[in-house]
């Protein structure tokens, strides 16, 4: 095969390859972007403010969560980040007082065996609540994180197509200037 056919063709491939890697990226950004939007724009409209740092709420947070919590303390909750915070640092703390450490399977298999304990009861749909607000921002932290990996991925894609576009102009320009009778692999080698 001669060398310039080889340079032509290889060099396509990187073109080509490069047009992928854009459309990709391309793609990979419009997921960040809807799944960022949808996030914030979900989370915003709970109207979930973390508590002061100086807040008896967080006071009275294990040390390790209420660090956490400080972090963010007086914003609104509006990204992944936060609701997994808010989540993991704040309702799960609530929801192991309120039961006594216990699972909202576990309170609500108690309170059907004693219907008549009525605080029981009351225990149970405050777990039960909690444990649903908490999956509810666990949710939104797991797509937020899906599109923070669509946003390295878009990255990822970008340099690549650059790249591949970069090889492609070498290999092109390296073609123009290799003798048209050059075999890739001269004879007898």
């Amino acid at each position: 095969m001669r060398r310039r056919t080889f340079d032509v063709i290889a060099s396509s491939v990187g073109v080509l390859l490069a047009v992928l890697l854009l459309v990709a990226g391309g793609l990979l950004i419009w997921a960040y972007t809807f799944v960022n939007n949808q996030v914030t724009t979900q989370l915003s409209e709970q109207q979930i403010v973390f508590p002061a740092a100086s807040s008896p709420a967080i006071k009275a947070l294990p040390p390790a969560d209420a660090s956490a919590m400080t972090k963010y303390a007086g914003q609104q909750l509006t990204t992944g980040a936060q609701a997994e915070t808010y989540a993991n640092h704040f309702i799960a703390v609530h929801l192991k007082e309120i039961g006594g450490g216990k699972t909202y399977s576990q309170l609500s298999a108690e309170s059907l065996a004693n219907p008549g304990n009525v605080k029981l009861k009351a225990q149970v749909d405050s777990v039960f609540q909690g444990t649903t607000l908490r999956g509810l921002l666990l949710n939104a932290y797991a797509f937020w994180q899906i599109g923070q990996i669509a946003l390295w991925a878009a990255i990822a894609a970008f340099v690549g197509a650059v790249i591949f576009l970069v090889l492609a102009i070498i290999g092109f320009l390296h073609g123009r200037h290799t003798p048209a009778d050059a075999e890739l692999q001269p004879v007898g080698v």
